[in-house]
């Protein structure tokens, strides 16, 4: 009878460490490599659906800096005002990167005075300027970026509150993996020279 129960309590020790060694796994995993997000809103449709789940890699830009065409998650500024204490994260495309004078004209987003084919937006969709770009250029400077939503009529992005910095973001969207019927890789846009 004791030896039954010293196998018991072995095995459940056994699956006690198991348990800690794959949560350690995970927490370490999910505090430095990858972190999962969801969808939420319209902002990117038509890339993107409300209620997807994508991975976030949050090494890339500790190498090196977001591209233009990466979609990228990070942390909501102040002015796009999120509910307190919701944590909210916004998931946008990088448009313009520092050393770029961004406009929002003629239906249109222009970087450094050329316009930006954008082939991933359905070409009816109304591209206005906000706030920050109504009537003006903006000038990235060293860590800045401009990002938008693909979904430009619906999406609350630079062109409301102005550019945001590396240190918002929290990494680059590389993968959808729910629902089922959608799991892909993400990639980066391409655009012709001289972008």
């Amino acid at each position: 009878m004791s030896n039954s129960l010293e196998k018991i309590g072995a095995t459940f020790l056994d699956l006690i460490e198991t348990m800690a060694i794959s949560f350690s796994i995970f927490l370490v995993i999910y505090l430095f490599f990858l972190q999962p997000h969801q969808v939420n809103g319209q902002s990117m449709v038509p890339n993107f659906q409300n209620g997807e789940h994508v991975l976030t890699d949050k090494v890339t830009y500790k190498i090196r800096d977001p591209e233009r065409g990466e979609v990228v998650v990070f942390h909501a500024p102040p002015d796009a005002q999120c509910p307190e204490g919701t944590g909210c994260d916004f998931i946008k495309r990088v448009l313009g990167v520092p050393g770029d004078t961004v406009e929002v004209k003629e239906n249109a987003v222009w970087v450094n005075g050329e316009k930006l084919p954008e082939p991933y937006i359905p070409e009816d969709f109304p591209i206005m300027p906000g706030n920050a770009t109504k009537g003006k250029s903006v000038y990235l400077g060293p860590n800045e970026f401009f990002v938008s939503g693909d979904n430009r009529p619906y999406s609350s992005d630079s062109r409301a509150w102005g550019a945001i910095t590396k240190d918002d973001i929290i990494g680059r969207v590389f993968f959808r993996y729910w629902p089922v019927s959608s799991v892909s890789p993400i990639g980066k846009s391409d655009y012709p020279e001289p972008f």
